[in-house]
């Protein structure tokens, strides 16, 4: 709960001492009605085709089994890596951050994963043989580094003929969009240094030598939310710089709070499905590619 103190002081919302911080983020957190952002946003990528149980796929068109070898770059918290190894697979996560990776590590070894590698590693190169992955992963990663056509290469180069990828970056019409008004920072390293078109994200994947098996963009919630962030912190006076990973954490204003509820009551009307689905086209937080390098299946 480290932080709680930074985060109200940046929405001008100031305490003593951060066991104060953590004392009024709980009675928030625990108040009637109240909805966490996180647990919504949850719910939202589910109904979008994520973390697909019943039919053993992380994303729609991309299953995962005890078979597979996984590598999911740039892990972060690991909810990739997490369901993957829950599926039985050995999962080779990385990430530039140290602890990031020894925290991952210590949850998948609670899970029933046949193997487990955590690497650090900013993927220019990957320390894998070549050929190594049935499945590759990078969700939110290419939109960070210096030349995201190396960093594709590098993993069409790990991965073994007729491996699936799973990519994602942020769309261009999100991004485009808080440009208007989100920090400078958000825009500069390490954060957001490539917009994608949706055009240019698909050459690049061709480019790449991957075949595109489905297209798709989902997000929506967190396009207005980031808005509604920006402003928040923008009215309240707040100084934001860094990560956005690191930045972008609870404790959230009252507006957010606020939005997360709403949508949260709103996506559980079955009434809302097709609603969802075009706000998701229009203005979706991320564009992600389902792709298969050329070659048989991996068995």
């Amino acid at each position: 709960m480290s932080g709680l103190l930074e985060g109200f002081r940046r929405f001008g919302m100031d305490f003593a001492d951060e066991a104060e911080a953590e004392a009024a983020w709980k009675s928030i957190s625990e108040g009637a009605g109240f909805v966490d952002s996180r647990d919504c946003g949850l719910v939202d990528v589910v109904q979008s085709g994520w973390f697909r149980n019943d039919r053993g796929e992380l994303f729609s068109d991309f299953p995962v089994s005890a078979e597979d070898v996984v590598l999911d770059v740039g892990c972060g918290a690991g909810g990739a890596t997490l369901f993957c190894a829950n599926r039985g697979a050995h999962v080779i996560f990385s990430d530039l951050v140290a602890e990031k990776v020894e925290a991952l590590r210590r949850r998948v070894a609670q899970t029933p994963a046949r193997q487990a590698e955590g690497l650090v590693s900013d993927s220019a190169p990957l320390p894998l043989a070549d050929a190594s992955a049935t499945r590759v992963v990078a969700l939110e990663v290419l939109e960070h580094v210096e030349d995201p056509a190396a960093v594709l290469s590098e993993l069409v180069r790990v991965g073994r003929p007729g491996a699936l990828y799973l990519l994602a970056v942020p769309d261009a019409a999100g991004e485009h969009l808080q440009k208007a008004f989100a920090p400078a920072y958000y825009f500069e390293r390490p954060n957001h240094i490539h917009i994608f078109e949706r055009e240019a994200f698909g050459q690049l994947v061709r480019d790449a030598g991957l075949e595109i098996v489905r297209r798709d963009s989902y997000g929506f919630f967190w396009t207005l939310w980031m808005c509604f962030y920006w402003t928040c912190a923008k009215a309240a006076g707040g100084e934001l710089e860094g990560a956005s990973h690191d930045v972008v954490q609870p404790p959230y204003p009252p507006l957010l709070n606020d939005w997360a509820k709403l949508w949260h009551q709103l996506i559980k009307m079955p009434e809302a499905a097709p609603m969802k689905r075009a706000l998701d086209q229009v203005l979706p937080k991320s564009q992600l590619i389902v792709a298969r390098k050329p070659g048989p299946e991996p068995r």
